[in-house]
């Protein structure tokens, strides 16, 4: 495997983790573990995709990873008011 390759399987690998741990309800989708999961993962998987000059995945896991940093964001600013 190429480095691009790990790269891209340890992304996938974390974003399948959130979706699996939130449908089993041991993770719920405001926790912050979940969307570090899945910003992580999506950023991750996003790199591989630029390293291997994939322009739909480079898409697909940059919203991805834009929307779990909003909800990153939100996460905060929730927990800061409170």
């Amino acid at each position: 495997m190429t480095f691009a390759d790990w790269i891209g399987s340890f992304g996938v690998l974390m974003i399948l983790l959130a979706f699996a741990l939130n449908i089993t309800g041991k993770l719920s989708r405001n926790q912050l573990s979940y969307i570090l999961l899945n910003l992580i993962g999506a950023s991750l998987a996003c790199l591989a995709s630029f390293l291997i000059n994939y322009i739909p995945f480079i898409i697909l896991e940059g919203v991805w990873a834009l929307v779990s940093a909003y909800a990153l964001y939100k996460h905060y600013n929730q927990n800061s008011i409170a």
